[in-house]
């Protein structure tokens, strides 16, 4: 029954106006009473005008005691009293009635007594919960004591009449009362886990007590009293049974429609509510309050659904006062103008003062709220604002134990009330007990539910966690925080998520972006500038359309022109991120809007310390202009600051960088010089003027290292300013590197020798270590040392992999191709090495190219792949190009040459072309001379006996062989020309076949696809059409079986109107048959009313119907629509397909990535374990050359942290022989 239209009848429909329900109560009790007296006429009395009763009653009890009055004076008279809300004087009249009928019929006493315990009912509903603090001496009476009497009342009245009817709708409302007072202190049990048990346990017998005492009232009235359903409503109601309840309400409401007190359409709200439906819950109090204008409870109900609705807009918006002030001015306020005293009332103004910090309005309603409720939630609610006031006023012991009290007053523990738990928590955190503010808000997440989280709380808790993320940033020694961090970004990033979805309402807050922010700071920058980019937006959108300019229309220089409005440390970090990821030109643009903001500041003089911002982001600006290339403009940026700090040392140290930049013979050295003179004991000085004598002293190294200026120079910043110095760690550590890796090696000495100073260097970069675990530098130090040292390529890796995302340095790149290619990964160590040759300065970088070259010609030898070879004579001859003047370039392209013509010579004739031994040929032609000239130069790279027997092998040897495979490919091309052209057309033709079936297959798999979309869309716009249809004749004929309810004036179908009348005269049949109907009935209501059940069930049938259109019935057909579907997603180009095939061809020749480099974030190169073991049997293939290939030894070197050893790195191809003996 919809609730818009409870209580109106059929006369409704002429069109007459219908008058509103009134209240029924009382309705018996006349405006007066004559009471009969003794006298000397017989029909003498005295009239008693019930409306205008006396204040004290005590003279009408003495009159009807002296004249014997009868039972019914007695009660129509404290009735009368109970009328005027005279709840004592009518006690005190039925007392006195009770007293003076003690030698009566005790029957005649009976009804005196029940109305006795109904008026105690009363006083307890009116009594307050609780006797007001610090309030000894008052004489109020607690709900308890009343409900006491009530039941000693009704126990009296039980005892002269048990049956008697009045009694059972009196016992279900005491255990109703009883119920509701149910507290979890007050219980018996062993803990408090056990007391909460207990105190549900009490509460639901106490509730289903009820339940069976208004069930026989209900009974012995034959179900005409409405007031026993309504209890029994009331009772199922508190069972959390809102379904059966709402339809007791709904009964009720059709069999009486005029009952306005009490009022059914309070209940059916209060239902639909529980039940989520919230707007038709609206409806039926609306109608309450049509019926009732003067309803506190359809006030404040109506109140609290304004506020609800509010919840779920945004607070800045013009819906959200809207909806506010609805709830509070028109129902709230109204609500106590009628019952100041009206706990839920009270408990709602309280909230509202609490929000306007009005404190002590809230103490007085937060106190009535919880004296005079008996629902434990709106007492839970009076703690929790009383708690929270406490709380603002700094009173946290007070407020602590209101907080408990409130979650008490919930049930406590895992259940309990969260905004109390959450008060708690914010408490140990005031108290700085931060372990114990964890464990509470560790226990709130877990306990929500998954579609319910509370984010109040994870962003409580993950603000937590980072604050001792940053304090630990700063402390000595610092501690392994890494599981708070992830904790820490995982209950922010929740709540960010959170704020994508609508229906949670949650606005984004720039506090949390910040803290994400300084968390991702290290590991993820680009995530950090993430997070300030969206604070930026924020703080954007909060600037109001008044202070937009006008005269700006581009959404970029809008957004430039207005970040002058926000806090320049926020543009500044946002800079600092950019340059980081080096997008310099945006870093300039943060920059510069920083600036602006701060002179926006200084302008309207508000009270900031705006110099050392300029003087800082000044400062950002000139290194990025530095970035960028625009040197004049950074000079002028720092000049300018030196102009306002003439001590500022960090710009004095970037121009005298600048000017040994420009001038490196003079004004530059004389520069460092004088600020390393000025600025002795400044640390960043100490760097720059260690890095320039590095520089200077390069070129003429000593063989002592002890003497080298640089290493004295840092050892004097040890000594004498600051041991702990990380820049004079690592340096020291790279000198003593450095001067191992020159030491010679030839005698067990010498080698023992040599790896004590890797030790040392090590010593270094492990201190540095110790300073800083995240000091890329001193990390790469130690893989060098690893892999020159001990040959430990992989330990050495996966510090590369590491090092490789925080130092942006194509020598990074180097090292970690060079592992690679000593662990035979050659495809990773090729990739690596291209990477470094992208980068900026090092196109055409012949260390690099060298390298290219060597590690292809290792892979030639290892693939047996003549490409590779062409590919290292390539990068060989590109080195050469590049630097012309060093001999050794010139030895490795000879040496390729070599090495090209001993490949091809063993390879089968089927396998070559005549082209290709021709162009070898001409190879050899051309290493001979070059073998020759590097032989008489003055500085060979071998010596020179051995370049000689290497010119005359090639010449006399290997010529001779070449020259005989050369005849032997052309017999072999000669007599095989017919058929090598009739098999290379024939494959051609094949490969041109394929390519057009394929193509031809695409082609009618698109369009069978296509077919198939087709055909899908028209039925499913049938089915569309089908169910519309079929919906509207639903709707028709359930329209056509609707009529008009004559007792409520309800809209209710034909069939179930029959099918009730016929239930007052049932056909007769078994009582067996008719039993087991019944409980088939009352199984199928328990699952699903029946007019819902048969319209499920057509909707069902409908939906295999509808299912049954569009499937297709064979399972083969699926799949080959799956196979379709699939084949015109994947389709490619045969160019593509051709880039497959090659690269399954590379996955077939590629060696086993170790597992210690499992940190690499490239494509892994495997081979299935059959492989491997297939070719561990092989064996090893020899050839003629491999008794030369000792001769030229040498491994390339790792380059170092200050890319010096680029230059010492052995680019030379002679020891790619050696490789090969290795397998």
């Amino acid at each position: 029954m919809s609730a818009t239209r409870n209580g109106h009848a059929d006369a409704a429909d002429n069109g007459d106006s219908v008058p509103a329900p009134i209240s029924k109560r009382f309705a018996d009790i006349p405006s007066a009473i004559d009471i009969p007296v003794q006298g000397d006429q017989e029909d003498e009395a005295v009239e008693i005008d019930l409306e205008d009763l006396v204040d004290d009653p005590t003279e009408l009890c003495t009159l009807f005691e002296n004249e014997q009055a009868a039972r019914t004076y007695w009660m129509t008279v404290s009735l009368a009293y109970a009328k005027q809300k005279k709840i004592d004087h009518a006690i005190e009249m039925l007392n006195r009635g009770g007293n003076a009928m003690q030698d009566n019929n005790p029957k005649e006493k009976l009804s005196i007594i029940s109305c006795l315990c109904w008026m105690y009912l009363w006083k307890s509903r009116e009594a307050p919960r609780v006797l007001p603090e610090n309030d000894t001496q008052s004489e109020a009476k607690t709900k308890d004591y009343y409900l006491q009497l009530a039941t000693s009342s009704l126990n009296d009245a039980s005892r002269i009449n048990p049956a008697f009817p009045p009694l059972f709708l009196a016992r279900g409302v005491l255990q109703l009362l009883k119920a509701s007072l149910q507290t979890p202190s007050k219980n018996p049990g062993v803990g408090r886990e056990g007391d909460r048990a207990g105190h549900e346990k009490d509460k639901t017998d106490l509730l289903k007590s009820a339940l069976k005492a208004f069930d026989q009232a209900s009974k012995v009235s034959q179900g005409k009293n409405m007031l026993a359903s309504l209890g029994r409503a009331r009772a199922l109601f508190g069972l959390g049974n809102y379904k059966d309840s709402l339809e007791v309400y709904q009964s009720v409401l059709k069999k009486m429609p005029d009952l306005v007190d009490p009022d059914p359409r309070i209940g059916i709200g209060c239902c639909l509510w529980q039940l989520r439906y919230k707007d038709d819950a609206k409806q039926a109090w609306e109608r309450s309050l049509e019926i009732n204008p003067e309803s506190k409870t359809a006030n404040i109900l109506l109140g609290l659904y304004y506020l609800d609705a509010s919840s779920r807009v945004p607070t800045n918006g013009p819906e959200f006062i809207r909806l506010y002030k609805k709830a509070m001015n028109e129902y709230t306020q109204k609500s106590f103008k009628v019952d100041k005293n009206q706990p839920l009332t009270c408990a709602t103004f309280a909230n509202y003062f609490l929000s306007t910090k009005n404190l002590p309005y809230v103490d007085s309603l937060a106190n009535k709220a919880i004296q005079f409720t008996d629902v434990n939630a709106i007492a839970s609610d009076g703690w929790y604002l009383l708690a929270r006031k406490e709380h603002y006023s700094g009173n946290y012991d007070i407020a602590a134990d209101y907080y408990r009290r409130a979650d008490e007053a919930r049930g406590g523990l895992d259940r309990g009330y969260l905004p109390a738990k959450f008060g708690v928590a914010q408490l140990s955190v005031l108290n700085n007990d931060l372990g114990e503010a964890k464990l509470r808000l560790e226990k709130i997440i877990q306990s929500a539910s998954k579609n319910e989280r509370n984010y109040e709380a994870m962003i409580l808790l993950g603000t937590l966690y980072a604050e001792e993320v940053f304090a630990n940033q700063y402390a000595s020694p610092k501690e392994d925080k890494s599981a708070e961090m992830r904790k820490a970004i995982d209950y922010l990033e929740h709540a960010r998520t959170a704020w994508k979805d609508p229906k949670k309402n949650l606005s984004p807050d720039s506090a949390i972006l910040l803290n994400l922010a300084r968390l991702y700071e290290g590991d993820h920058p680009e995530k950090a500038l993430e997070c300030l980019l969206q604070v930026e937006q924020l703080e954007l959108d909060q600037i109001p359309a008044s202070e937009h300019p006008t005269d700006v229309e581009d959404e970029s220089a809008l957004r430039n022109a207005l970040r002058k409005n926000l806090p320049p440390q926020l543009l500044n970090n946002i800079g600092c991120f950019y340059s980081q990821a080096e997008k310099h030109d945006l870093a300039s643009q943060m920059f510069e809007a920083a600036l602006s903001s701060c002179m926006r500041i200084s302008e309207k003089g508000e009270d900031e310390d705006t110099d050392s911002l300029v003087t800082t982001i000044s400062f950002n600006l000139g290194r990025s202009y530095e970035s960028q290339g625009l040197t004049d403009e950074a000079v002028d940026v720092y000049e300018k600051l030196l102009v306002r700090h003439d001590n500022y040392i960090d710009a004095k140290a970037r121009l005298a960088y600048i000017k040994l930049r420009k001038n490196p013979n003079k004004e530059g050295p004389d520069a460092v010089a004088h600020l390393q003179q000025e600025n002795s004991s400044d640390l960043e000085v100490r760097a720059l003027y260690g890095w320039y004598l590095g520089r200077v002293s390069s070129r003429k190294r000593s063989g002592n290292v002890n003497e080298d200026p640089e290493l004295r120079h840092y050892k004097h910043t040890l000594q004498h300013h600051d041991k702990h110095d990380r820049y004079a760690l690592i340096g020291m550590g790279n000198l003593y590197m450095m001067a191992a890796r020159e030491m010679r090696r030839d005698t067990e000495q010498e080698k023992i020798k040599r790896s004590s100073g890797y030790t040392r260097a090590v010593e270094f970069f492990d201190k540095a270590l110790q300073l800083d675990p995240k000091n890329a530098h001193a990390a790469q130090g130690i893989a060098i040392a690893l892999v020159e040292d001990r040959k430990d390529y992989k330990a050495a890796l996966p510090i590369f992999l590491k090092v490789r995302e925080t130092i942006k340095d194509p020598n990074v790149y180097i090292n970690i191709g060079h592992i690679y290619a000593e662990l035979r990964q050659f495809s990773k160590a090729i990739e690596n090495y291209e990477i470094a040759l992208s980068k900026e300065g090092k196109q055409d970088d012949a260390g690099i190219l060298a390298c290219l070259g060597r590690t292809w010609l290792n892979r030639g030898r290892h693939e047996r792949n003549l490409d590779a070879y062409k590919n290292a004579l390539h990068f060989a001859r590109e080195a050469l190009r590049v630097s012309p003047d060093q001999i050794h370039f010139k030895f490795n392209v000879a040496f390729v040459q070599v090495q090209q013509v001993q490949y091809i010579t063993n390879v089968p004739e089927t396998q070559r072309t005549l082209a290709q031994l021709e162009e070898a040929s001409e190879g050899l032609e051309a290493a001979i001379i070059a073998l020759d000239e590097i032989a008489t130069h003055p500085n060979p790279p071998y010596p020179k006996t051995d370049l000689e027997q290497r010119a005359n092998m090639a010449r006399n040897t290997q010529r001779k062989q070449l020259a005989r495979q050369i005849e032997k490919q052309k017999e072999y091309e000669e007599k095989n020309k017919e058929k090598l052209a009739a098999a290379l057309e024939q494959r051609q033709a094949e490969m041109k076949r394929r390519e057009e079936e394929r193509q031809k297959a695409l082609d009618q798999e698109r369009e069978r696809q296509d077919k198939i979309r087709k055909e899908r869309e028209e039925i499913a716009a049938h089915d569309r059409e089908l169910a519309e249809q079929r919906e509207k004749e639903e709707q028709e004929r359930m329209q056509a079986d609707m009529t008009t309810d004559s007792e409520t004036g309800a809209r209710v179908s034909r069939k179930a109107k029959n099918k009730a009348r016929g239930k007052a005269k049932p056909k007769s049949r078994s009582r067996k048959k008719q039993e087991a109907d019944d409980d088939d009935d009352e199984s199928e209501e328990e699952r699903q009313p029946k007019k819902k059940r048969k319209l499920a069930s057509k909707k069902e049938s409908n939906t295999k119907y509808k299912s049954a259109e569009i499937v297709v019935d064979s399972s083969d057909d699926d799949d080959v629509l799956d196979r379709a579907d699939q084949a015109i997603e994947n389709h490619r180009s045969p160019a593509s397909d051709a880039d497959d095939a090659s690269r399954a061809d590379d996955n077939e020749n590629r060696m086993d990535v170790d597992n210690t480099a499992g940190q690499d974030d490239d494509d892994d190169e495997e081979v299935t374990a059959t492989r491997a073991t297939r070719n561990a049997r092989r064996g090893r293939v020899l050839d003629d050359s491999d008794e030369d290939e000792n001769e030229a030894g040498g491994s390339a070197e790792v380059e170092g942290d200050d890319g010096s050893g680029a230059g010492a790195a052995d680019t030379s191809m002679a020891d790619a022989a050696d490789d090969d003996e290795e397998e």
